[in-house]
């Protein structure tokens, strides 16, 4: 389940918001009220985990005609031969 991240809407202007998490569903309607306090709740936006995976880069050439260029190993543009 995920966690999200919510913060107190307090009625007092100078008051500090208070920041919880909570482990629910995706399909689970976001919190209305502080399971504590009582107070209103807004959901925080955080950011996650970002991947950045090494990959091809553009000045990479391919050779088409190498059966690695291909999803299934085989080669394209000429005949099989063993």
């Amino acid at each position: 389940m995920p966690t999200y991240e919510y913060e107190t809407i307090p009625s007092d202007p100078t008051a500090k918001p208070r920041r919880f998490e909570v482990f629910q569903r995706m399909m689970d309607d976001p919190l209305q009220i502080d399971p504590e306090s009582g107070d209103p709740v807004r959901k925080i936006i955080t950011g996650g985990i970002g991947l950045k995976l090494p990959g091809l880069k553009r000045s990479t050439v391919v050779d088409k005609k190498s059966a690695a260029a291909t999803a299934c190993g085989c080669v394209t543009g000429r005949p099989h031969r063993h």
